[in-house]
């Protein structure tokens, strides 16, 4: 069942950066010997015009060059999803072999792999294990289960100190517990194409006026379809309503659709928007709301009891590191042999 709700999760995860992207524009330091074709927003600052989160855009988290190789992680189910991880941990891959494990007594890299750890695959949603030790994630998995569902496509909230507000939990909550309970089909690989085209055409343009989605083989008007799904969660903001009392989870979602009917009220929207008022460009636009939020919490003193609580943890910490320290190491050829010899 947390495989089905994974699959919803990528189906209509692009409603997420949609509504709670905040990285419309990148300070032009990232490009510094790179080409781009993101516009400028003054000089210091790219940018695209309608854009809503270029953190999960093709300038950001993904494997493009994984997907040349050949990968998809597959979301049948979990042994189907652990064994894709760990295929690709153990394929070599002639472009990462040309360059070599070793130079010397320096590795470059920890293997010629597709992957080197499944670490590396990323994706907006992923099924986690807490590991035991140095145990491999994909192994944690088949041995024991899932017991967590890590959404990786929400950008920080920059107007809240906490970088999320509790509008945006409580609409995540409704979010996974929708894509928990409606019906969820294998994706083929029509469907894949369509998961990541959706997603990137909504980090790169989310705020287009009459952007479309692809979705089954048909083209939809992005908002059309964002009204639909957000309206089909309501019965669910009902439910928890009624449990809480009051009109927590249905606020919440009506926050939501007003995203959607304005555009301009997305935070994506809104940093692009105070950019332009304040003449910032995007490093300055960060720095300014970074120095806001600290002084939120330099303002803020600690209770006695939660400073001797985290000074304890610290004594704790530092006990065990040096503990750890002290026992008998190995050299890292064999560290690294023993780990990959897991599988």
């Amino acid at each position: 069942q947390y495989m089905a709700q994974i699959r919803n999760l990528q189906r209509y995860g692009w409603l997420v950066p949609y509504l709670f992207g905040a990285s419309p524009a990148v300070c032009k330091s990232f490009f510094v010997g790179k080409a781009t074709d993101l516009p400028s927003f003054d000089e210091t600052t790219n940018y695209a015009p309608y854009a809503t989160s270029l953190r999960m855009g093709d300038i950001g988290y993904q494997n493009s060059r994984e997907e040349g190789l050949g990968l998809k992680a597959c979301y049948d189910d979990l042994n189907c999803y652990a064994d894709s991880l760990l295929a690709a941990t153990m394929t070599p891959a002639e472009t990462w072999d040309s360059i070599g494990i070793k130079s010397e007594d320096e590795y470059r890299q920890l293997n010629a792999n597709i992957l080197q750890i499944e670490n590396e695959y990323y994706s907006t949603v992923r099924p986690k294990q807490t590991l035991r030790g140095l145990e491999k994630p994909s192994l944690a998995l088949k041995q024991r289960g899932i017991r967590y569902v890590e959404l990786r496509s929400l950008d920080v909230n920059a107007y809240h100190p906490l970088g999320l507000d509790e509008i945006q939990g409580r609409f995540l909550e409704v979010f996974m517990l929708f894509c928990l309970l409606v019906d969820s089909p294998r994706i083929d690989a029509l469907e894949r194409r369509e998961i990541d085209r959706n997603l990137l055409d909504v980090a790169h343009r989310g705020r287009e006026p009459r952007l479309t989605l692809q979705h089954r083989g048909m083209r939809l008007p992005m908002r059309a379809w964002a009204l639909e799904i957000l309206e089909s969660m309501l019965p669910i903001c009902e439910l928890l309503d009624g449990i809480e009392g009051g009109a927590w989870f249905e606020d919440a979602i009506d926050d939501q659709i007003a995203k959607v009917r304005a555009p301009d009220l997305t935070p994506s929207g809104r940093m692009l928007e105070e950019m332009r008022d304040k003449g910032e460009g995007f490093y300055q636009f960060a720095r300014r709301l970074s120095h806001q939020h600290q002084r939120y919490f330099v303002e803020r003193e600690l209770a006695p009891d939660k400073i001797a609580a985290f000074d304890a943890a610290a004594r704790r910490s530092l006990a065990e590191q040096a503990r750890l320290e002290a026992e008998p190491q190995t050299d890292f050829d064999r560290f690294l042999a023993d780990y990959q010899a897991q599988v």
